[in-house]
């Protein structure tokens, strides 16, 4: 996308997707810190596991909303819908809070394999949930672990949605021809993802810090140039733990210290970039 400034003269865009996945699990043979156990079909459900992902909604995900309110910060939340419907007190609370409900399908299942009937009612699902629990009828999308079928662009267009974020490729939104209409797409990222680097065993909260620092320099430092988005992920049952409240505590001082910082939704930026498209093409048509 050509360069045109962000709202409001915006040097940098922070974008931070903060996944509301607790309770939409499955109960046992999913990811987790603990070793994978085949279970007998007797046990129904991995009671360790279960108890690691409820941290998600009965500690993290309440002390994620206190700092980003002492920071004036709003966010995406990813909502599986399951988890959305067994705590929709939370879900409620998110919104009410000024952040935005993104669907992140109504369970996590192979979206990947389905065909096109399935996956419709697959994203229908996804969007419904999240809507009758906060009220707000979700725009964006993102795919567990990124990976969409061939189908998926295309029903994410046909049922309403405006954007999603499976996409890892740049650092900026940007448009693309989804059906002959404009879709966009606004990146996620993996190398400032709490799953990867923190729960990966790969860093501790100080070497999160760290990396997040250097990523967000190097994109300030390149923002008068190109149209530069920083994305950070934060999942509900790793960032809001207390150590790690406490590093992003650290890098949101840090990042709101330098001059035109501005952190905007994943709709409000995907809104923005379709306007300031509009805007280019009208201009080149003069």
């Amino acid at each position: 996308m050509t360069k045109t400034n962000w709202p409001g003269d915006a040097r940098l865009v922070i974008s931070i997707s903060m996944q509301f996945e607790a309770g939409g699990q499955p109960l046992k043979g999913t990811d987790s810190p603990f070793p994978r156990v085949d279970f007998p079909e007797s046990v129904t459900a991995d009671a360790a596991a279960n108890s690691w992902f409820a941290y998600g909604y009965r500690e993290g995900i309440p002390r994620m909303l206190d700092l980003w309110d002492r920071h004036g910060v709003k966010v995406t939340s990813h909502m599986i819908g399951e988890a959305a419907q067994r705590h929709p007190e939370l879900a409620r609370e998110i919104v009410a809070r000024g952040h935005e409900a993104a669907a992140h399908g109504p369970r996590w299942s192979s979206q990947y394999a389905m065909s096109r009937d399935e996956e419709r009612k697959f994203l229908i699902g996804a969007r419904d949930m999240v809507e009758a629990v906060t009220g707000q009828r979700p725009i964006g999308y993102n795919c567990n672990w990124l990976r969409r079928s061939p189908n998926t662009l295309s029903l994410l267009r046909e049922l309403g949605y405006t954007y999603h974020i499976d996409d890892l490729s740049r650092d900026e939104p940007f448009i693309e021809s989804v059906d002959g209409h404009d879709f966009v797409v606004v990146p996620y990222t993996l190398r400032n993802n709490d799953i990867l680097l923190v729960e990966g065993r790969n860093y501790s909260p100080a070497q999160f810090v760290e990396q997040i620092k250097l990523d967000f320099d190097q994109l300030y430092e390149e923002a008068p140039r190109r149209r530069r988005m920083m994305s950070i992920s934060a999942h509900d049952r790793i960032s809001g733990t207390p150590q790690m409240v406490r590093a992003w505590d650290q890098f949101l001082k840090y990042a709101r210290s330098h001059a035109g910082v501005a952190f905007m939704r994943k709709d409000e930026i995907a809104r923005y970039a379709i306007e300031s498209s509009l805007t280019l093409r009208e201009q080149e048509t003069i």
